[in-house]
């Protein structure tokens, strides 16, 4: 199926970590123009390895005061304008809620909400002059079933889909096309970091405990990151124009909800 993306001028933040480094590749393979932004230059150029030509690297932190800027300038410059932006930079760790602080709290709210609410006023008022774009905000079911063991992330997640819906209801009617990816459990690295950290406070192996995540999903194992990807790039497509302001559970049936 052709999703009607060659060519297309895309960011990928967080392009150095396992689910962004899928979707940028997803989105090179449809022949999109991929600027890679991160935060480690070693990780980007991974990334960049696996796109090929199409990909360009731009080592930035996001939440840096003028990063925004940085960003969407240097898309604009390198490829003409601004087609799709996937929010993929995310972090978190095992924290339980005693122990969780204000400056835990502030930095995921700073990366979450704060540096994506940058980039979103600059970016949804450019695709909206040219009359068409897609932007696509990887979030997390722990938006929608918080854990006390990463309340900090679960409740800016729950923030930054808020915060993707009302630019979707803002820009619809201009073309520009806003939606939120909700994954459950992948097999990244920050996925396997976090399990580990809780396998250690329960007292039990990382394999016990991933073992046991993979058992409770329908069909019993977690999901990678190509899987994400596939429905990164139908969101950033113009397939997907009738998909406004949604937030995709992408989760394996982990939340086990209807609506």
């Amino acid at each position: 199926m052709d999703l009607e993306l060659s060519g297309a001028a895309s960011i990928v933040t967080g392009a150095g970590g396992a689910i962004g480094r899928a979707a940028a590749r997803a989105l090179a393979v449809e022949g999109a123009r991929v600027l890679l932004v991160g935060r480690g230059r070693e990780a980007l150029a991974a990334t960049a390895a696996a796109c090929g030509p199409s990909a360009e690297v731009l080592a930035c932190d996001i939440t840096r005061p003028g990063a925004a800027e940085e960003i969407t300038g240097a898309c604009i410059e390198r490829f003409g304008g601004i087609d799709v932006f996937v929010n993929c930079a995310g972090r978190t760790g095992f924290r339980p809620l005693g122990e969780l602080t204000e400056d835990d709290l502030d930095e995921q709210w700073q990366l979450n909400v704060v540096a994506l609410f940058r980039l979103l006023q600059i970016v949804a008022p450019h695709m909206a002059e040219r009359g068409s774009g897609r932007i696509v905000s990887v979030a997390s079911v722990s938006g929608r079933r918080p854990s006390p063991s990463n309340a900090a992330y679960g409740s800016t997640k729950s923030a930054q889909i808020a915060l993707v819906r009302s630019f979707a209801d803002t820009y619809a009617g201009r073309g520009v096309i806003v939606n939120s990816l909700l994954p459950g459990p992948v097999d990244t690295a920050m996925w396997r970091g976090v399990t580990g950290e809780a396998a250690t406070a329960a007292g039990v192996t990382f394999e016990t405990l991933a073992e046991g995540t993979a058992a409770g999903l329908p069909r019993r194992q977690v999901g990678t990151p190509d899987e994400i990807a596939s429905v990164i790039v139908f969101l950033a497509s113009p397939l997907a124009a009738n998909v406004v302001g949604s937030a995709w559970t992408v989760d394996g049936g982990w939340t086990g909800q209807i609506f």
